[in-house]
């Protein structure tokens, strides 16, 4: 049987690295913060200079158009289910031979993104058949009242 030791007992056990190790392991982090001193600041003067932003940042969405005008969303709402957030809505209608909006049979006549909700996580992105949404850079989308931030 192991012989049970109080708490006592233990607060006041000697410690087998020695009192030089003690006395040195705070040393050692105090040298990884006094190098850091020395090291160049990395400091970005955001609203005085543009901040850089990397090719695959997921920014703003953005519904896109073909060249001759139509748009690429035909209205399937796959983005809608593909969102984790719940934050797209798509109401699809019909395209009439007087009205062509897309190329397919159905458009999306209502679009919208609650940015309030989305987590910019780009899988309404991977979802659409026909590339119609995709993310861009802009990062600036604060606004003043809630109601702006339903695109």
């Amino acid at each position: 049987m192991s012989e049970k030791t109080t708490d006592e007992e233990m607060l006041f056990e000697h410690d087998p690295k020695g009192a030089f190790a003690q006395f040195v392991a705070p040393m050692a982090g105090y040298g990884v913060t006094m190098a850091s001193f020395f090291r160049p600041t990395v400091t970005e003067q955001y609203p005085r200079e543009p901040a850089r932003v990397m090719p695959r940042f997921h920014g703003r969405h953005q519904l896109n158009r073909y060249d001759d005008g139509l748009e690429k969303c035909v209205g399937c709402e796959l983005c809608a289910w593909a969102c984790p957030a719940d934050a797209i809505f798509v109401e699809a209608a019909s395209n009439t031979p007087e009205e062509q909006y897309s190329a397919g049979e159905r458009y999306g006549r209502v679009y919208q993104i609650n940015y309030l909700r989305c987590i910019f996580c780009g899988m309404c992105i991977e979802a659409c058949p026909t590339r119609a949404l995709t993310m861009t850079n802009d990062f600036e989308i604060a606004k003043y009242t809630r109601e702006d931030d339903i695109y």
